[in-house]
């Protein structure tokens, strides 16, 4: 597996908001209102991760990898860190979905009473994503393999 990179996530947070910007502009008056919290369930996915990320980083400093009982075993590092791309994925899609809202909500808070209570939670979701993105992408970076010194060859 390969680590994720930067383009793809650009890639899908933008097709999510194009998308989400011209759904919310043709079907805005049909939705229901954004509870504040709408977003906030992103917020413990990405605090998991955050200790998984230290957990496993301290295993993997520490040289504890393998199939012993406290050991980390590669199988789940490797789940570990396809659990972390997903989640940056999500991050980057959802991320895109709430700039989306964002974008059509903003200009039209001075006009709209709805655009101005559905912005708050919005800005909640929006955050989340961000979290997550931050969390998915540190909880990779976490699962990478040291560089063994001894694999080092002379100049």
């Amino acid at each position: 597996m390969k680590p994720t990179r930067i383009w793809d996530l650009v890639t899908i947070g933008v097709v999510a908001l194009v998308a989400t910007w011209i759904l919310v502009r043709v079907f805005y008056g049909s939705f229901p209102p954004i509870p504040l919290l709408a977003g906030a369930s992103l917020y413990p996915v990405a605090a998991i991760e955050v200790v998984l990320a230290f957990m496993i980083r301290a295993r993997i400093e520490k040289r504890k990898v393998g199939a012993g009982l406290h050991d980390l075993h590669p199988i789940i590092a490797a789940r570990v860190a396809a659990l972390a791309k997903a989640s940056a994925l999500l991050g980057a899609a959802a991320g895109g979905v709430w700039i989306g809202f964002l974008v059509y909500l903003i200009p039209q808070r001075s006009t709209l009473q709805a655009a101005a209570s559905d912005t708050p939670g919005a800005w909640v979701g929006l955050g989340g994503a961000l979290v997550l993105l931050a969390a998915a992408l540190w909880l990779e970076h976490c699962c990478r393999a040291p560089h063994d010194p001894t694999d080092s060859r002379p100049d």
